[in-house]
């Protein structure tokens, strides 16, 4: 026999002995199968999953979700309700179709309409100051559907910040966490009583951004007030989270949810823990928050292109002036455009008048520059202390 006969005579052998062995396999699989349950891949199939890289996205899922229902488990115990009762009231209304004049009765009934987070077993709680800005009784419900009244409410006037007092013992308070060193994409989980209705709603999400800047406050609030350094997040924050804790997958609070953007999903803003500790800190030292000082003015930024269309210059527009502030006493008037303070000019793009107010104390001497009508006035007010 030749060489190269020789070598595909073994060649056929070599063929046909694989051929038996995967037969063998199959047959001797499927009687396996069948008489004990046994599948040949299953072998490869568990050695793949059993590697480093085969199961790592099963146990990520299982870890996260092991990392929440833990972190709800340990916080929802001090996460609160906020509820208000207004005064009832009887209000006349005028029948458009003849008949006259018609009774209904507002208000009187408890509604839920924010989140807080007990910071002492004795009864302090950490919540917005504009969830509790309205007149009426105050309420807060714990875990276990225990309500206490309010029996004292402390505003922090620098920030959207308020400390609720309860007559409690043996309560059950948060762990603050550390918010100067956090990273965007930050796993984050947000507990509150969402739309005011759904309470201990659980969210989840990540630290969208880092220092984020807000305004908050309206006219008849008689300032407009801006949150420098906020945290955004893509963690459900609806209407009724406001107050309520943001935490890190520790179980430690954060922030404080504090705003949802209008117009816009899945952007919401907290108020950074280690600015509610600050306030913390003068509020258990003094029995009170650090006071802020004002001017009484509120207003609306014109802008370079606004100031050129209509010929007047860049400042804040002056929409109201409070009744008693330092202003009204200095001779501001409604329609001023306040263009400098302290010599600094006030543009959309440089420094704001809250910006430059808030590096005063109470009492201190401000100078204002107006324009009205064409003229440049100067004033010096001296900055009182805000109250609500």
């Amino acid at each position: 026999m030749t060489e190269r006969k020789r070598l595909n005579f073994r060649g056929f052998l070599l063929g046909l002995a694989v051929g038996l062995v995967l037969i063998i396999s199959f047959l001797g699989g499927g009687l396996a199968d069948r008489l004990f349950g046994i599948k040949p891949l299953d072998f490869l199939s568990n050695k793949i999953q059993s590697s480093p890289g085969g199961n790592s996205l099963q146990q990520r899922i299982l870890t996260e979700e092991s990392v929440v229902v833990d972190v709800a488990e340990k916080v929802s115990p001090s996460v609160v309700t906020v509820a208000i009762q207004t005064p009832q009231r009887s209000v006349l209304e005028f029948n458009p179709f003849g008949g006259g004049f018609s009774r209904r009765v507002e208000g009187g009934n408890q509604q839920d309409i924010g989140s807080g987070f007990i910071i002492s077993s004795d009864g302090l709680i950490v919540t917005n100051k504009h969830v509790v800005a309205t007149a009426g009784t105050y309420k807060v419900i714990t875990a276990d559907d225990k309500e206490y009244s309010v029996i004292q409410i402390n505003k922090d006037p620098s920030n959207d910040i308020a400390i609720l007092k309860i007559e409690a013992v043996g309560l059950t308070p948060v762990t603050l966490g550390e918010s100067t060193s956090l990273k965007v994409g930050q796993f984050v989980i947000a507990i509150g009583t969402a739309l005011g209705e759904f309470r201990h709603t659980v969210t989840t999400g990540v630290i969208s951004g880092l220092g984020r800047g807000i305004t908050t406050g309206s006219s008849f609030q008689g300032f407009v007030e801006r949150l420098d350094d906020v945290i955004q997040t893509d963690a459900a924050i609806n209407p009724g989270n406001s107050g309520g804790p943001l935490l890190d997958s520790r179980g430690e609070v954060i922030g404080v949810n504090v705003a949802v953007a209008q117009g816009a999903q899945n952007i919401g803003f907290a108020i950074p823990i280690s600015v509610v500790k600050e306030g913390l800190a003068q509020f258990r030292q003094t029995g009170k928050f650090a006071s802020k000082p004002y001017l009484g003015v509120s207003y609306q930024m014109i802008g370079k292109k606004t100031a050129l269309l209509n010929s007047v210059p860049q400042g804040a527009y002056v929409v109201e002036i409070i009744a008693g502030s330092p202003a009204e006493s200095v001779g501001i008037l409604v329609d001023d455009i306040i263009t400098k303070l302290e010599d600094k000019e006030l543009t959309e793009e440089g420094e704001s008048l809250a910006d430059i107010i808030a590096t005063k104390k109470v009492g201190d001497s401000l100078k204002v520059e107006v324009w009205r009508d064409g003229e440049t006035i100067n004033f010096t007010a001296i900055l009182s202390e805000f109250s609500e």
